[in-house]
């Protein structure tokens, strides 16, 4: 009994790139700027020059985004920064923003 089978390409086309969030970071009055840089440094990998923009543009217009992930990657993100705000009794706040393509 012989199996007849389609290449993947036929089908590949049929596939959707994953939906991507803004991880927004969220002014406050307590939480450092120098805790916001290292946060974007440690888990956003973002450079000292980029994490000081971001977090002046936090602080100037009240939120910023730290960049755009597939959903699991944004909400680890996500957490990974509250808790290490938490540690430090900073409330930091953070959320997510689908991306909305078109």
């Amino acid at each position: 009994m012989a199996l007849r089978t389609q290449p993947w390409t036929e089908n590949a086309t049929d596939l959707a790139a994953p939906k991507e969030y803004a991880v927004i970071l969220h002014n406050d009055d307590f939480t450092t700027m120098e805790f916001v840089v290292g946060i974007l440094i440690r888990i956003f990998h973002k450079t000292g020059q980029e994490a000081a923009n971001i977090m002046m543009d936090v602080h100037n217009s009240g939120k910023a985004a730290a960049g755009a992930y597939t959903y699991d990657v944004a909400i680890t993100k996500k957490i990974q920064s509250e808790q290490l705000a938490s540690q430090q009794s900073f409330p930091l706040r953070l959320t997510l923003e689908e991306i909305i393509e078109g």
